[in-house]
């Protein structure tokens, strides 16, 4: 009796079929970006003059270990946080601000070009009230830019970025850039984090 040959496997095609699933896999699989907060650094100056802050203007903000608020020596929520810093904020104490409508107390800040937002937190304090509180603080910011636009330009402050990062707007972007860069003047966003 005749033995018989085994059937051999054709393995030709078998670096096809890899190579398939490899580009199948690697079209198809998506890759977690980690996201952060975005913040844009002061740019680094080489002046060794000391610069002198009032005490009024600046606005203490402390969150301890138990995300707990203390403001300006006050207990607070932080549903009220964004109110008081908008009134420290824009208040006008030495009434060189002609578009600020704060109560222009002398004890607050003079300024919003002067006003500073000092934050500090302490190392027990959870990531989740710390991003609670910078939201709320940035949205002060945003609130009073906003106001700031309506009032020159009569369009939010949040439209004229959009605007600006769109590819496709048919207005001019320099001047469009020229107001974004006013309102940025007029509320310039200083907030400090204390260590």
């Amino acid at each position: 009796m005749a033995k018989r040959a085994a059937p051999e496997v054709n393995a030709g095609s078998m670096a096809d079929i890899a190579f398939l699933l490899l580009i199948f896999f690697l079209v198809t699989t998506t890759i977690e970006v980690d996201s952060g907060i975005n913040r844009k650094l002061p740019p680094m100056e080489e002046s060794e003059e000391d610069v002198i802050i009032k005490q009024k203007n600046i606005f203490t903000v402390l969150l301890n270990g138990k995300d707990q608020l203390l403001v300006e020596d006050e207990i607070m929520e932080l549903k009220d946080l964004r109110a008081a810093a908008i009134e420290f904020l824009d208040n006008g104490g030495d009434g060189s601000c002609d578009y600020c409508k704060g109560k222009r107390n002398p004890s607050s800040s003079d300024n919003p070009d002067k006003a500073i937002i000092s934050l500090k937190n302490e190392r027990e304090t959870s990531y989740k009230t710390y991003i609670a509180v910078q939201n709320e603080l940035v949205a002060a910011y945003n609130v009073l830019r906003d106001a700031r636009a309506q009032s020159l330009y009569g369009k939010s402050f949040a439209d004229m970025q959009a605007n600006y990062k769109d590819v496709n707007w048919p207005g001019n972007k320099e001047k469009l850039k020229e107001k974004i860069d006013q309102i940025k003047v007029d509320y310039p966003q200083k907030l400090s984090e204390v260590q």
